[in-house]
């Protein structure tokens, strides 16, 4: 029996309209779906491809074991996390050696900080294994602020606000462009670090970017607490004709 493919498809940030050609053509003609979704919910993933995947495909939720529950520097984390993608990819490797092929939604871009990537490289050599890129969050981001990102030589860093205070504020005053992920609890911190860097006045925070509920306003209009789905850019200024 010839094996099965698992194919990470990428989603883009979150509207269907943004999705690859690809993307849609896998996702319609899937017979298996997997995704990641937090236990007792539907999963932004599967959310974003209602109406998509077909009425006879069958489709496996990939449920965390624990998202913000404790710290993840805490051993326990990673040790929770590891055992699920042991046994999520011990399930897409059953469906591979079963000959059927298994189309894992992505939220972004699969190799851009998703999790997807912690099955990547436990299915490699084991399962034929494919990806989907796809616009990443960060992209739609900038655009719905109406400014570029970068310019002529420009350096852009992308950080995550789970980072010390101390390296946030080192970074922040090295780039040109920015671009913070993963701020939910870290806000005031990553303020702290903007403050120190001196550049709190050029930052700007996106919430939802490119979903129905977007919206883009300087961070220091921002409240004391901002959606998971939040991105903090600064936009470069450099070199141009």
């Amino acid at each position: 029996m010839t094996q099965g493919t698992i194919v990470g498809v990428g989603l883009g940030p979150g509207s269907q309209d943004l999705m690859s050609v690809r993307a849609d053509r896998l996702i319609r003609g899937a017979s298996h779906v997997a995704y990641f979704r937090k236990k007792g919910r539907c999963g932004h993933a599967r959310t974003i491809v209602e109406g998509l995947i077909g009425p006879e495909a069958i489709e496996l939720p990939m449920e965390y074991p624990v998202t913000t529950e404790i710290p993840f520097d805490d051993p326990r984390y990673n040790e929770l996390l590891s055992a699920f993608y042991e046994r999520s990819v011990a399930q897409l490797i059953e469906m591979a050696e079963a000959g059927c092929d298994v189309v894992v939604l992505c939220e972004g871009d699969p190799f851009f900080y998703g999790s997807f990537m912690h099955l990547y490289t436990r299915l490699l050599n084991r399962v034929p294994v494919s990806v989907v890129p796809g616009i990443t969050g960060m992209s739609a981001a900038w655009t719905a602020t109406g400014q570029p990102i970068t310019w002529g030589d420009d350096i852009m860093t992308v950080l995550m606000a789970t980072l010390p205070e101390e390296t946030l504020a080192e970074r922040i005053a090295q780039t040109d462009a920015l671009v913070v992920m993963k701020i939910g609890r870290n806000l005031a911190k990553l303020r702290r670090a903007l403050a120190r860097a001196g550049r709190e006045g050029e930052a700007w925070l996106i919430e939802y970017a490119a979903m129905t509920q977007q919206r883009v306003l300087p961070l220091s209009e921002v409240g004391e607490s901002v959606p998971y789905f939040s991105i903090v850019l600064i936009h470069g200024n450099g070199r141009r004709p």
